[in-house]
């Protein structure tokens, strides 16, 4: 084993592909010389040229569409939207193009392209550079959503996305600055399977993303206090691992959604509803989601933490699951 940062898992993700399997390109907006905004492609454009690693206008309506072109083709571009913001602006050859090739052409047809973006606040980019919108992709049939927390899974996933026919979501978090331990030896990892991140009795918390640490944290402060929680973080969205979930819900009765995205009509509430429909006769107590507020995310550290999640909002929403349980006995 070896101790990485996230960031340095994804290039080594990237690198690892693209040595693999020629047909692999990556492109986007810096992502050659400069080595990408965050240093995900650092090194890149030097090992395997301007050919492979691709310099983009600064469009991301033309980099989705030509990677979606390129995809049909019989590549597999990695299509770097730099903030998952700007995928706004590539909405039409992500949902209506790539989502819909292999459906519309009777299977005949495949799109694997893996769109990576960043998403997530907590750095104090301000409304336009910090948005959570998984669920919008969530949404669309025929789109995979990715959003790894660790370098272990981020790599792992990366390149099991990479090798995928069908067009991917992959979300990083643009924070970027966990570390973790990963094998020294090639490894790939599953999509649509879960991981039981910590083991416990009490509470069920479901969470993805940078938020997954928040929860680890308060985790370790619940237990000094005897409330032992167990927590899922469900690393891929789409395909959603519901049996992960049921099985530790059917053990500890009680539920936590954790997520990053704005609570209203974000992907917990399809958690919640799925677990309502399945699971009623098991629940001890009402589920709970954590979101952000309900309004675009402000510059300024004071003030983005109050619309985010934090370890406080966790702590009280267990807590409060758990009182609610001792009440009924």
């Amino acid at each position: 084993m070896k101790e990485i940062t996230y960031v340095k898992a994804i290039n080594e993700a990237l690198r690892e592909e693209l040595a693999r399997d020629d047909s692999v390109i990556v492109m986007g907006e810096d992502v050659g010389i400069s080595g990408g905004s965050f240093n995900a492609t650092k090194g890149l454009f030097e090992a395997f040229g301007s050919k492979r690693i691709i310099d983009t206008p600064i469009s991301e309506s033309a980099i989705a569409g030509i990677a979606v072109g390129a995809a049909i083709s019989g590549l597999r571009p990695v299509a770097e939207i730099m903030f998952m913001d700007f995928t706004a602006l590539a909405m039409d050859s992500i949902v209506n193009s790539a989502a819909k090739m292999r459906y519309m052409s009777a299977g005949q047809c495949k799109a694997p392209v893996v769109f990576r973006t960043l998403g997530g606040g907590g750095v104090s980019a301000g409304p336009g550079h910090s948005q959570s919108l998984e669920s919008w992709f969530c949404h669309v049939p025929g789109l995979k959503v990715v959003y790894p927390s660790t370098p272990y899974d981020v790599k792992g996933l990366l390149k099991s996305s990479i090798r995928d026919d069908n067009p991917i979501i992959f979300i990083e978090h643009k924070f970027l600055r966990a570390k973790g331990e990963i094998p020294e030896e090639e490894y790939t990892l599953p999509l649509g399977q879960a991981d039981v991140k910590r083991e416990g009795s009490d509470v069920t918390v479901v969470t993805w993303g940078q938020l997954f640490f928040k929860v680890a944290t308060s985790a370790e402060k619940l237990a000094r206090e005897g409330i032992n929680i167990e927590i899922i973080d469900l690393r891929t969205l789409i395909p959603l691992d519901m049996k992960t979930i049921e099985s530790s819900v059917k053990k500890t009765g009680k539920l936590v959604i954790a997520h990053e995205a704005v609570k209203i009509s974000g992907f917990g509430a399809e958690i919640a509803a799925s677990v309502v429909e399945h699971l009623f006769d098991y629940l001890d107590a009402p589920i709970r989601r954590i979101g952000a507020a309900f309004t675009p995310i402000p510059w300024g550290t004071v003030v983005e933490n109050a619309v985010l999640p934090q370890e406080a909002d966790i702590i009280s929403a267990v807590k409060d699951i758990v009182r609610s349980r001792q009440a009924k006995n």
